[in-house]
């Protein structure tokens, strides 16, 4: 009798080819579904996977469990974007590291659960440090690690609800009032080393866990709070608002990072291919130097205008991405018209 073939739950996307397309959002969930599509068109998308929305229902169908064929599915999948991106996962000399974010069929905005720098642990944190020859940026992605994985998996996730984001938003202000700095750029790398370390102890204070310090630990801990998340408190309250079934699961998206905070040559940004208040054809967005995506929406920077049409009251002294950065500028405006020619609408880009 021929054995039952597993099924499939791990899509890849990255280089030339992808395993999902615009169509498929039902299974990929809509993030899932766009980053494949923005592959097929040419675009420049960090490699990755989508584990499926099916995934999602059968680990809530089996207690909370992930489905063990899912295991061997994920390595596999890891083998083409190590690949693609030229960097190995949990490895101590060209560690790769990873952002995992939900993606559920229609779009819910900002109610379930991200983490992002997966992979950064004591194995891989002297190899970065070796290859960037930037301890101040490696020791920010640690600390906002932690910060981001003891909130959302072992806070969250667990239903602790011991507020530890909070309290280590807290320490990280305390901290800089003492030091006498305003912004979180100010803080050297061994302040930020420092700070990484406090924050393990109160993560194990509070928490009564250690972080992890594992690289596939974090990223099987962080698929399981994001699929954990679509039952969070925030995403049952707006699928009751929005009519959105329970039963049709996120989707996981696994992808390589690409850093905002290596220094001032990098940096991060929201915008919209038109003015979301007027529809009108205007390339419309802001960005932030030397950034996290967080750091965009959180409100503790002033972020900067894309360019002269996005400039206000509040922004109009700071230099626009069009002035600061022509090269960058001018091809996410390329971007920009290949995404509205293709998908017929207004887009948010991150």
């Amino acid at each position: 009798m021929a054995k039952k073939q597993a099924q499939k739950f791990v899509y890849y996307f990255g280089g030339t080819s992808a395993e999902g397309k615009a169509d498929m959002k039902n299974l990929l969930g809509g993030k899932g579904a766009n980053l494949a599509e923005m592959v097929n068109l040419g675009l420049p998308v960090p490699a990755g996977f989508t584990i499926t929305t099916e995934c999602c229902t059968e680990y809530y169908n089996n207690n909370c469990e992930l489905p063990d064929s899912l295991y061997s599915e994920v390595w596999a999948n890891m083998i083409k974007v190590e690949k693609e991106m030229g960097m190995r996962y949990g490895d101590a000399k060209n560690p790769l590291l990873l952002s995992c974010r939900s993606g559920a069929r229609k779009s819910m905005p900002g109610m379930m659960d991200t983490v992002l720098n997966i992979g950064l642990c004591t194995e891989t944190i002297p190899g970065l440090i070796a290859k960037t020859n930037n301890p101040r940026f490696v020791w920010d992605s640690y600390r906002r690690l932690i910060m981001m994985y003891a909130d959302v998996v072992m806070d969250k996730a667990e239903g602790l609800d011991k507020n530890i984001r909070k309290q280590l938003d807290d320490m990280l202000d305390d901290y800089k009032k003492k030091k006498k700095v305003k912004e979180d750029t100010q803080l050297t790398a061994d302040d930020l080393k420092f700070i990484a370390g406090e924050f393990k102890k109160t993560v194990k204070k509070v928490l009564g866990k250690e972080f992890p310090d594992d690289a596939k630990e974090q990223l099987f801990g962080g698929i399981k709070a994001v699929f954990k998340s679509w039952n969070g408190k925030k995403a049952v309250s707006y699928r009751r608002i929005e009519g959105i079934p329970d039963d049709w699961g996120t989707a996981v998206n696994v992808q390589a990072m690409v850093f905002g905070n290596m220094g001032d040559s990098s940096a991060t940004g929201v915008a919209f291919t038109r003015d979301p208040a007027t529809g009108s054809n205007i390339f419309y967005g802001e960005w932030l130097v030397n950034a996290q995506g967080e750091d965009v929406v959180a409100g503790i920077r002033t972020p900067n205008p894309l360019n002269k049409d996005t400039k206000n009251e509040q922004n109009k002294h700071l230099k626009s991405m069009e002035e600061s950065m022509p090269a960058t500028y001018k091809e996410l405006c390329r971007i920009r018209e290949i995404l509205e020619k293709n998908f017929h609408d207004m887009l948010d880009i991150e």
